[in-house]
């Protein structure tokens, strides 16, 4: 191997170990949104606000050097896979941090509209532990370029889905005057958390499809 691929190859790693760095930014952040939804501590909440803007700061740095890796090296083949990985993966990072911001706040401001119905409130807390889990898969699956794990990713959905339909069935049921606040903030917080899983989901697709170049595990992209 030559000297500028040594080099090349290098600075590879080091893009995927700042992602990976980036993606343990984002699961400090869903540890708090568990919290924040088992108490409304808005204490907890202001912290991951603020954590947050680190973590767009670093998706706008890394996905700059994506851009200039493109512009400088015009990569191809198995490195051109993996740098628009990169930017396909620090965008579903992204998007969970901002889903897991939208749970904080709901959760800080209206905690007794999400807790004074158990069952549905359990749902969600099982909900959150499922979506925390199967981020922590995900970044495993990117720290250690599993295939194994990551396919475990692509099959896990419908767990997500048995509990969305049970929350709903909740929801349905809620009667009262203040059953459509109820309503709302349970649907709310329910759907943010979802969308982690789903995201979380994405990215072990996408880890597939770097890993294999397989183009038919990108339709799980197609959301």
């Amino acid at each position: 191997m030559g000297a500028l691929r040594q080099t090349f190859t290098a600075e590879l790693e080091q893009l995927r170990l700042q992602v990976e760095l980036m993606a343990v930014r984002v699961d400090q952040n869903l540890e708090r949104m568990r919290d924040v939804l088992r108490t409304g501590d808005p204490d907890i909440a202001r912290q991951a606000i603020a954590a947050d803007d680190d973590i767009d700061a670093m998706n706008v740095s890394l996905m700059e050097r994506c851009y200039e890796i493109l512009r400088r090296e015009a990569p191809v083949a198995t490195d051109l896979r993996f740098v628009v990985s990169v930017l396909r993966v620090l965008s579903e990072l992204e998007r969970i941090g901002d889903l897991s911001l939208r749970v904080h706040r709901t959760a800080a401001a209206q905690h007794e509209c999400l807790s004074v119905e158990p069952v549905a409130f359990d749902v969600l807390l099982a909900m959150a532990d499922e979506a925390v889990d199967r981020f922590r898969t995900a970044l495993r699956a990117w720290a250690t370029l599993d295939l194994g794990l990551a396919t475990d990713l692509a099959n896990a959905s419908r767990s997500m889905d048995v509990y969305i339909e049970r929350l709903m069935v909740e929801v349905v049921a809620l009667d009262g005057p203040n059953a459509a606040r109820v309503a709302v903030a349970l649907f709310a917080v329910g759907r943010a958390i979802e969308r982690i899983g789903d995201h979380a989901g994405i990215i072990g697709a996408r880890l597939r499809y770097l890993i294999t170049g397989d183009p038919d595990h990108l339709a799980a992209e197609v959301r």
